[in-house]
Parts: structure tokens; sequence; C-alpha cells
């Protein structure tokens, strides 16, 4: 008996043999995204743990500007602590080979001999530096390999005022510096920004730092927490000029990273998900086909004695077949797209290795995810089948008690052929049936329409952020807050044309129970150089008094304009004070406060001092003006805004493009599936109707025409269903990654909304020209004798 079942079961898949294609399609599409984002972030997320493990990261990181090395004794002995680091950190700006423009580095100090320490060193080339040795320097390996340095290359720096030789020595990562940008940056630009490690006793003569560190990381306990280690850190600190310790969540590099893992979370879950759900969405409609065109065959079988589970095993076991495929294709395209997404990884995360692994739990979790999406589509037809009684199965299904339509409501019977009038009764007679085919077909243009819209949003980050908001040349930095004569200092120099000062000052914003570590920025009231725009491309002015907070910022304050916030300034005299928050500004990048310049200076009960400034300057003499720059003592960095456009394209925006790329392909193929899926389904429910009607002199255009009419009448609604749930879909995974690095604005083109039409309607199109194939082939007398 169980023979018998098993060749109707591989009869009944050579006979659905199209319909079982497309969902394993759909199916592979789900496994495959599932596999390689799941397995990309084990293997992230794996080798930070043991990178952080081997090379001993800090839990607890604190910068302040001098204190005597004393300090570290009563650092040590705070109950909770295990071990304690203390270095000298200074930045310093750089001429390079080859390079017109000033680079920065940040200089780190190490042990005379190699040994270990906390964020120890990983040498990649080269070696140590030697004991006593000066003027020699290892650089990140990231650094090296952009500017295309080795050992025993040289490049100049500015350190303490004075300008250096350094000799390389050695290439070198560090857990510290995975995700590796300059300060008050979100992106890495490798070429003009790195990190140097220096011998302790140099960096000590050089900065005159003999006895004293300025930089401090800490390794707490098992057990001990870490707010209030933080706080007795911050007390000892205090008095040397500290500026707020803080735990790894905050550090720069670690934050990066876990953003990125959370999105790799996130868009495993989210995608495999609805590519999945399709999958159930199509079993079904195949199952439920399929039972009600096999009723007199089940009754039969239960006449003759199977049992009720045997039965449902057996349909069971046609929707796993229609997922088996799927899913090992599945597994191999996301394994060779994990391993792919981890290379890529390499650009931009330094790991000494990054390895892919590929665990059995990933793959047995897949193949049960697709099996229960296989379950959970087959469910309702498998019941109906298994609580189908013989009697009733062996009766044929009552007729559909028919009444006047729409068509007959309205009398269009005479403005219209009896092709349109088949097409549009059969669709307002069945409106249920109907609208889920339509949903099946718009849920695929809701996945195509998300990959498009990554396009649009890209597009509009680059265009508000490099092109409406930074609209200066190059930003300085100076090494300490200088009174407003440098500004003019600046302006003096060859080739500018516009500066515009600026006042960075780092904070802890509170507010109830909540408080952030931010850096304040005060900016001019009307800037024409660097303003603040907001994702509607307004731009903002920011008032003579208070606060203005980043919307992200506001949100995890939990403050609304209106309230004011408690500012702890974490450098000077260190100022509390509560400020109204005067408003809040939708921008698309960081975690930002702003105020106007004076007021954050007479928030900090200083003159009118600056931090930086933003230049504009005349494009013919930039070799000049970059000359002078780099031999000026006072700045501590020069960043480029158009090096950092063309890091995020180089990063970002080119990881978001891949994305887009596997998404549209994948969402493509499940447009196809779904079609298609539609098409045939149709064909084999109508198949006796339309041969009737050739019987009856009907053409096969006509006919074509009737099958064909009607699913072109669905793909038409699917499509503007297809642009809401794909809004709906692009809201819900941007409130699933927002996140402080970066947020997507809810921009769409119309070329987003023109493609997806010109995929769904190719799809419609290809899948239709398929179908009218098989009707073309239909043998009328057997269709006419079975309704099989």
């Amino acid at each position: 008996m169980r023979r018998a079942l098993t060749i109707k079961l591989l009869r009944d898949i050579l006979h659905l043999r199209g319909q079982l294609l497309a969902t394993a399609l759909v199916v592979t599409c789900g496994v495959a995204s599932y596999v390689a984002m799941r397995s990309t972030y084990e293997s992230l997320v794996s080798t930070q743990e043991s990178y952080y493990s081997e090379y001993r990261f800090g839990d607890v990181f604190a910068h302040l500007t001098r204190a005597p090395l004393s300090v570290r004794q009563r650092i040590e002995r705070i109950p909770g602590i295990a071990a304690v680091q203390t270095r000298i950190v200074s930045n310093s700006i750089l001429d390079l080979p080859y390079l017109r423009e000033p680079a920065s580095g940040r200089i780190v100090s190490i042990p005379e001999h190699k040994e270990p320490m906390l964020n120890d060193l990983h040498l990649v080339s080269g070696r140590y530096v030697g004991l006593g040795a000066a003027d020699e320097v290892i650089v990140s390996s990231s650094f090296a390999n952009a500017n295309g340095f080795e050992p025993g290359d040289s490049f100049s720096a500015v350190l303490n005022g004075r300008w250096r030789e350094l000799k390389i020595v050695g290439t070198g990562l560090s857990p510290e510096y995975i995700y590796e940008i300059s300060p008050g940056q979100l992106f890495p630009d490798n070429k003009r920004f790195g990190i140097i490690w220096m011998s302790e006793r140099a960096i000590t003569t050089t900065f005159d730092m003999d006895g004293a560190f300025n930089d401090l990381s800490v390794t707490l306990a098992p057990g001990a927490q870490p707010e209030e280690l933080i706080l007795e850190i911050d007390r000892i600190l205090d008095e040397y000029g500290g500026i707020g310790s803080f735990g790894r969540h905050e550090q720069e590099s670690f934050r990066f990273l876990e953003n990125e893992f959370g999105e790799l979370r996130t868009f495993g879950t989210f995608l495999p998900l609805i590519f999945l759900g399709v999958t159930a969405f199509l079993l079904h409609l195949v199952m439920a086909r399929l039972v009600n065109t096999q009723r007199e065959q089940i009754g039969l079988l239960k006449a003759f004695g199977y049992s009720n589970s045997e039965i449902g095993m057996h349909f069971l076991g046609l929707a796993f077949a229609a997922v088996i495929g799927g899913i090992l294709f599945g597994i191999v395209i996301g394994y060779w797209m994990g391993s792919g997404m981890t290379s890529m990884y390499t650009d931009y995360f330094r790991f000494p290795i990054l390895a892919f692994t590929f665990s059995w739990t990933l793959v047995i979790s897949s193949v049960l995810i697709a099996l229960g999406s296989a379950c959970i589509g087959a469910f309702s037809a498998v019941r109906q089948a298994v609580m189908l009684p013989p009697a009733e199965a062996m009766r044929p299904i009552a007729p559909v008690n028919y009444k006047p339509g729409l068509i007959e409501t309205i009398d269009l019977n005479k403005h219209i052929s009896p092709e349109s009038r088949m097409i549009f009764r059969n669709l307002s007679r069945q409106p249920f049936k109907a609208l889920l085919s339509a949903f099946g077909i718009a849920a695929a243009a809701a996945l195509l329409f998300t990959g498009f819209y990554f396009e649009d949003a890209i597009k509009v980050i680059v265009d508000i952020q490099f092109e409406r908001s930074i609209r200066e040349d190059a930003i300085v930095t100076f090494n300490r807050p200088r009174p407003q004569q440098a500004k003019l200092d600046l302006g003096s120099l060859p080739g500018v044309l516009d500066v515009e000062a600026f006042r960075a000052v780092p904070a802890r914003l509170s507010f109830e129970h909540r408080a952030k570590r931010v850096g304040v920025t005060g900016l001019e009231s009307y800037p024409v150089l660097h303003r603040i725009v907001d994702q509607d491309s307004s731009v903002y002015h920011l008032p003579p008094e208070g606060i203005v907070l980043s919307n992200p910022l506001a949100r995890e304050l939990g403050v609304s304009a209106g309230e004011s916030v408690t500012v702890e300034v974490l450098e000077g005299s260190r100022v509390i004070k509560k400020i109204n928050v005067t408003g809040t500004v939708a921008e698309l990048m960081g975690m930002n406060a702003y105020m106007q310049i004076g007021a954050l200076n007479r928030l900090v009960n200083e003159d009118d001092v600056i931090s930086g400034a933003y230049i504009r300057s005349d494009p013919l003499t930039e070799d000049l003006l970059y000359a002078r720059l780099k031999r000026l003592p006072e700045i501590a960095g020069v960043s480029l805004p158009g090096s950092i456009k063309q890091s995020f394209n180089e990063t970002f925006a080119q990881t978001i493009g891949i994305f887009t790329f596997v998404l549209v392909l994948f969402s493509s193929a499940i447009v196809f599936g779904v079609v298609y899926n539609t098409a045939r389904i149709t064909l084999s429910e109508r198949g006796r109707e339309l041969a009737s009607l050739r019987v009856l002199g009907f053409s096969k255009k006509e006919v074509t025409v009737i099958l064909l009419g009607e699913h072109a009448v669905l793909t038409m609604l699917a499509i503007p269903l297809g642009f809401l749930a794909g809004i709906a879909t692009c809201y819900s995974m941007n409130n699933l990654i927002d996140n402080e690095l970066l947020r997507l604005p809810m921009v769409f083109s119309q070329r987003t909304f023109l493609l997806t039409a010109i995929y769904v309607a190719a799809a419609a199109v290809i899948s239709g020209l398929l179908v009218s194939w098989r009707l073309r082939g239909l043998d009328l007398i057997a269709v006419l004798k079975t309704r099989e």
C-alpha cells in the first residue's frame, strides 16, 4: 500500500513540476539569504570575541589632560579592577609622500620591550620598535596598505609642535581600532588617517610627559559592575582633567561593530521570514488546488483502507518535495554568499584573521525553518484531505449558486466582449480567491520595491549630507581651544575664500534616568559652509540660546522640544547646568547636539574661543594651502569632506549596493515564482472550462485571452498593492535598523515605482507565455473526460 502512495506521489510531483520548481526557487532565495547573513554574523562575532580575548581588549576607557603615574596605583586598588594600562595618546598632522593634502594620525605609546598589555598589538609585518630608537614607529596595516607603505619607509609628522621624520619598522593591528576612523568622523579614510604606535620613552620625551599619562584602559574582574567602577575612576581622574570614563558599549570601534552586527541580525531574520512566508503562501495555493481536484482519489484511497495519517503524510511529502531541492541549493548558494560577504567586511573591519565559519547548527536550523514553512503552507490543505469523509469525497463538489454580478447589475454586457465578460464574472464570483492571488504577487512586488528603495535612500543621503550640509572643502581642528584670532589667521592663508568657526565640547546629556555621552558642537547662527540639514532638505538655524538635538538622540534620552536636559561638560571647569531643548532635527547621520557658538562658550564659562574651522578654498591654490596647513603646529587634524564622501561610497554605499543587487535578484526570482505559480494554478483549475470553450468553437487566441486576461487583471491589481506593502516593509525595516551611525530616509523615486512595475509586468508576460504554450497543447478529449 505504501508503494502505491509512493508511485502516486512521484506522479503528482511530475504533474506539478512547474509549480514545485517555482516554489523551490523561492525557498532557495529564503534559505540562501538566511544562511548567508547568519553565517556572516556568526563569523564576525566569533572572530571579534576571540580577538578581544586573546589581545585583552579593555572594558573601561578614559582620556584626561595629564596625571602622574602614581594615579595608576590608586585605580588598581579599586575593588573589581583586574588590570590597568596607562598610555600617552595624541593626534598629529602627517606629511605623507605622494599625498598633497595633510593627513592625520593618532600617536599611541607602547612599552619599550614587547610584553603583554591591554589592547595588545598584533604585528602583521616587520618588527617591534627598537630599544632607544626614538624615531621608529609601527603603523596600522590599513593605513600602510592604503598608502603603499612597507617596513623601511618613512614620513614626517608634527609632534608637539616640532617636525619629526618617522621610520616605519612594522605594521600592526589592535582590537581597539578594528573600525579605524579619525575623531569626529563616521567612515574610515585609511589613506589620510592611521594609528601610529611609538615607544613610550620616545613619546614621553617628545610630549614632555615624563612620569605622566593621558589615556587609560581597564579590564574588570568577573562580576564587577562597570557603572559603579566608572564613577569611582571618574572621581579619581576629575582633578587631572578627565573627560569622563566610558565602557565598551561607548568605545568608538566597538560601537560601530555592534551596530553592524545588529543590522546583520535584523536582515538575517526579517528577510528570510518574508521569503519563507511567500513559500508558505505558494504551497497553500498548490496544495489546496491539488486536494480539491483529487477529491475522488482521496475518497477511493480511504475506501480501500488507507488511514488518515497515511493520506496526510502523502500530501505533506508533496509539500516537502517542493522545498527540499530549494533547501539544498539555498545552503550551497548561502555558503558562497556568506563567504563573499565575510571577505567584503575585511575592507573596513581590521582583524588579524577573519575566518568564515559555517556550522552544522546553521544548516540544521535552515532545514527546520524551511520545512516548517512547508508545514504551515500545507497545513490547511492536508487537514482538509484528512478530514474529508470518503462518501462526501466521491461525490462531486456542489455547483456554485450563481447570481447576477456587477456586470449584469450595471448592464455592461452590450459594451464589452464575451471574453471580457467571462474574465470579470470569474473574478467577481470568487473575490476571495482573486484577492489571495493578487496578495501573493503583491508580496513579491513589495520585496522588489524594497530593493530599489535602498538605492533611492543612498542617493538622498549623499545629496543632503555631502552637497547641502557639508559644503566646506576642509575641516581644520586645533590641538586645544584657540581665541577667535585663529579664525582670522586661517582666513589669511593662501587660497582661503571663507572660514566658519566651530566649538566642540565633550559632554554627558541626561534626562530623568537616561544619559548619553556626546559631543556638543557650537556653530554660527547662520552658517553657509557647514549647515544643519534635516532629511527633508530643510536648513535648520540655531537659536541664540538653548540646545538642539538630533531626533535619535532626543529619542534615546526620552526628551522633547520645550523640556530641559542636564548638560555636564566633561572638560575645563566641568560645568553642570540644565538647558532648554529648543528643537529637534531629523538628521541622517550621527547622534548630535548643537548650540549657537556664543551660547556654548557662555555655558563652559570661557571667552570667545573655537575648536576649529570649516574652510572653503580656491581649487587653483589648494596645493599651497595644504603645504601651509601641514606646517602649522597648533593644528591637530585636517579632514577633507571630499575624501569622506569617497570613503562613504567605498564602504557603506558599496555594501548597501551589493545587498540591494542580491535583494533585487532574489525578489525578481520570487516575483516570477509567484506569478507563474498563480497562472499555472488558474490553468489547472479551469482546464475543463477552457477545453469546453474550445469544443464550443472558441479559438486558441480567444481562450488564451480569457485565461491570461484574468491573470493580467490580478497583476495590475497587485502592483499598487505591492507599492503599499513595499512602503510598509521599508518603514518596518527602517525602524528595526535605525541606529546612531546612519538613518535611511523614507524617500521613493519615480524610478523605484516604475522599475517595480516593469519587473512584475515582465514576470507576468514571461509566465503568461509559458502558460499559453501549455494551453496550446491542451488535449481537449482528455480534459473533458476528467478534471485531472
